[in-house]
């Protein structure tokens, strides 16, 4: 399994973007396909959101999550989110989620965010929890029923990757591994 940045793979930007828009858009007809790809597409910041990381295996795309920017319009005073948690069918429940908001909880904590909001339809928060996310509250946002939460990237558990994932590109390891003068770079 690699990490990557979508800034450092554009070529992956349809496929996120057709992951994004079969699972959230289609059938709300909120978003066309082209507007989700632009979207995606502006999503290319290295250290900073918006960002998206995307997990390969096998040569094969898996799953994507972003650093956001303002992502619910009735929280204008929560900056910073997490989503666009999205793994393929063939490969849930094989850590490929966790490890993405590993990553993205990563590069917040890195890039010195002390808030990180998501929402979600899992009303229990499911893979959240375990990353250190607690429970806001329950909101019903374009129809749609979730539950916000929140947390300090600074403080949540971070869990080491598993024997056989690698990050690639502007990926780096977020508790070991950075010099002082990669951190300037």
């Amino acid at each position: 399994m690699e990490l990557l940045l979508l800034a450092d793979e554009p070529s992956a930007a349809g496929v996120v973007a057709a992951w994004y828009f079969d699972e959230w858009c289609r059938d709300s007809g909120r978003f066309t396909q082209d507007q989700v790809l632009a979207k995606v597409m502006a999503a290319t910041q290295v250290d900073r959101a918006p960002l998206i990381v995307l997990a390969r295996q096998a040569g094969e795309w898996v799953g994507a999550a972003e650093l956001k920017i303002r992502e619910m319009a009735m929280f204008p005073e929560y900056e910073y989110w997490l989503g666009g948690v999205y793994v393929v069918e063939k490969a849930r429940g094989q850590g490929v989620a966790s490890l993405l908001v590993t990553e993205i909880l990563s590069r917040a904590r890195r890039a010195g965010i002390s808030k990180l909001y998501l929402q979600t339809e899992n009303l229990t928060g499911g893979v959240y929890c375990r990353h250190g996310f607690k429970a806001l509250e329950e909101v019903s946002y374009k129809g749609i029923h979730v539950l916000v939460m929140v947390a300090d990237p600074a403080s949540s558990p971070c869990q080491p990757l598993r024997p056989g994932v690698a990050r690639r590109g502007g990926l780096r390891p977020a508790s070991t591994g950075i010099t002082e003068s990669e951190r300037s770079r």
